[in-house]
């Protein structure tokens, strides 16, 4: 298929069979063909500036119209000719200074010289990608703060982990590529079924999810009050199912019993006219029910597989929910843009104590309100909330500079690691924590009244 990339389009054919980090020339019809290595002398520049104050930009500086490059690229005279052509047409280039000149040549290259590398993808690329491009689908999860989350959750091979996220699989498929395929993930997620766009461009191998398990949010209440059983799991489709097939064979039936009265009827009506209409008629009610008898095999073939579907997902979810009924994960994960407080202190009760879990939200008032949620409920210590800052810097001989523009903020992270909950203590110490509160007010009566 045609695939447009910043407005480029091209195929990939050529390029099956190719390593990564290939760099391919777009040729005319979009075909893709690996560039030759080449010294790139052409662009030696001779003469330069000592300043650009006496450059006016008022568009007059170059000679080629783009009718003129238009016609170059017609001719089919690759994007370096164009280039080396827009240089001696420009009036202006010899009096800039040579950082300006190489600043020119670069901008001219990226838009004439169609030349493309595939890389391997990763999780800098395409957090990268996904901040720069669609930031709304990740929840505005800059990529050092994506790295500060595996750190803090101390992901490696081997974990039990578990993740619950509406960042587009984003944080889910680096959670799986620090992992290598080794342990397992337990995905948490809201409505109908998890989203896994972002996960899907990492390129995984199928091993990767074996290990990968999902569960829903709306049962994870009744998998901690001990209520959650096979009977408890989304059987409607199933019973819709079944509705179906026998609604269909009824279907038939009567389409049977119409088909029956069409032939009398038409049979009838044949026998009072000519024999050519005879057949005809019988010829088309022949092909009617042919039609329909192969309706309704696909029909039953449909109900039959969304059955086995059915039964595959209950599975799933049964070996899941044993899983997290062992309550001893390896970690927890969530960014959401849901509200994190209720989330983190419903899936805290599957982390194994001693284990870390790292909270990820744009608003720095949810994590609070959260912050001290954990401080009153305990089970928790080593409690964080930090804001990671990134600036770029642009590295060049003699040019090196922060870059001007860059975003306002990462977003929030709430860390700690979770302890052992004794609740005797707990239920213990918020009474005596109301006993001390209730006297206090007669406290401050006494001391005033003997002053």
């Amino acid at each position: 298929r045609k695939i447009i990339f910043e407005k480029q389009w091209f195929y990939l054919d050529n390029a099956i069979g190719h390593i990564y980090g290939t760099t391919f020339e777009v040729t005319s019809g979009g075909n893709l063909q690996p560039k030759q290595e080449m010294e790139e002398a052409a662009t030696e520049t001779k003469e330069a500036g000592t300043d650009n104050r006496n450059i006016v930009d008022d568009g007059k500086s170059q000679k080629l119209t783009h009718d003129d490059i238009k016609a170059l690229k017609d001719k089919g005279i690759k994007g370096q000719e164009i280039v080396q052509q827009l240089i001696e047409n420009s009036t202006t280039f010899r009096d800039k200074t040579e950082f300006a000149q190489d600043k020119y040549i670069k901008k001219k290259k990226k838009k004439y010289e169609a030349v493309i590398t595939i890389l391997r993808p990763s999780t800098r690329i395409l957090s990268t990608m996904y901040y720069a491009r669609e930031p709304g689908k990740i929840n505005h999860l800059r990529y050092d703060t994506l790295a500060q989350m595996l750190t803090l959750g101390n992901i490696h091979a081997g974990n039990k982990m578990i993740v619950m996220e509406t960042c587009a699989g984003l944080v889910l498929g680096a959670v799986m590529e620090r992992m290598g395929g080794y342990g397992s993930i337990i995905q948490m997620y809201p409505g109908g079924g998890p989203v896994r766009a972002a996960t899907s461009c990492f390129g995984f191998p199928k091993p990767f999810f074996n290990n990968l398990h999902e569960f829903p949010l709306s049962k994870v209440d009744s998998l901690l009050s001990g209520t959650f059983s096979t009977e408890s799991l989304p059987s409607e489709p199933e019973d819709n199912a079944l509705v179906e097939e026998e609604s269909n064979g009824s279907i038939d039936d009567k389409q049977a019993s119409l088909q029956e009265t069409e032939e009398e009827s038409t049979t009838e009506t044949a026998m009072e006219s000519n024999q050519t209409e005879e057949q005809e008629t019988m010829d088309i009610n022949a092909e009617d029910i042919g039609f329909k008898e192969n309706q309704g095999k696909e029909n039953k073939e449909n109900v039959r597989e969304k059955q086995r579907k059915q039964q595959e997902r209950r599975k799933k979810l049964i070996e899941t929910a044993a899983l997290l009924r062992e309550k001893n994960a390896d970690g927890l994960i969530v960014a959401s843009k849901f509200h994190p407080t209720p989330l983190l202190l419903s899936l805290l009760e599957f982390v194994a104590p001693s284990r870390p879990f790292v909270v990820y939200c744009q608003y720095k008032e949810p994590l609070l309100e959260c912050y001290t949620k954990l401080r009153e409920r305990g089970g928790v210590i080593n409690l964080k909330l930090s804001e990671t800052w990134l600036r770029s810097y642009q590295v060049l001989p003699d040019r090196s500079h922060p870059k001007l523009t860059m975003s306002g903020g990462g977003g929030y992270l709430l860390s700690g690691i979770t302890v052992v909950l004794d609740k005797s203590k707990s239920d213990s110490s918020s009474l005596e924590a109301l006993k001390m509160e209730e006297p206090s007010s007669k406290k401050r009566k006494v001391q005033d009244l003997h002053c």
